[in-house]
């Protein structure tokens, strides 16, 4: 993130000026993206109003949004998880090398 600056921006054949403290290229991709989800929405609907399309396309984005957040959650679970049947391996592990040394040394 960098200074705050304004960028301008097309969405869906209107140009609007935001401000933002994150990099050009970026806020023009989120630009894009909206772009795309908008006309995936009119092919779909053939709806000519500018406010349904737009109030669908937000409606998807963040179904989208919510399902992501979901698989991250289950990932983090899993991730967790396994991480901690490797610790317990682990720890076993040594706690084994060490009955081991102890009983040569002993």
């Amino acid at each position: 993130m960098g200074k705050e600056r304004l960028v301008e921006i097309k969405v869906f054949g209107q140009t609007y000026t935001v401000k933002t403290d994150a990099e050009e290229d970026y806020i023009q991709e989120v630009a894009q993206y909206v772009n795309e989800k908008m006309d995936e929405v009119l092919k779909k609907t053939k709806s000519v109003s500018t406010l349904n399309v737009a109030i669908l396309t937000a409606l998807n984005i963040a179904d989208d949004l919510l399902k992501e957040r979901e698989k991250r959650i289950a990932l983090l679970q899993e991730i967790e998880a396994k991480s901690k049947d490797l610790v317990e391996k682990i720890d076993i592990k040594i706690g084994g090398i060490e009955i081991d040394k102890t009983s040569i040394i002993g």
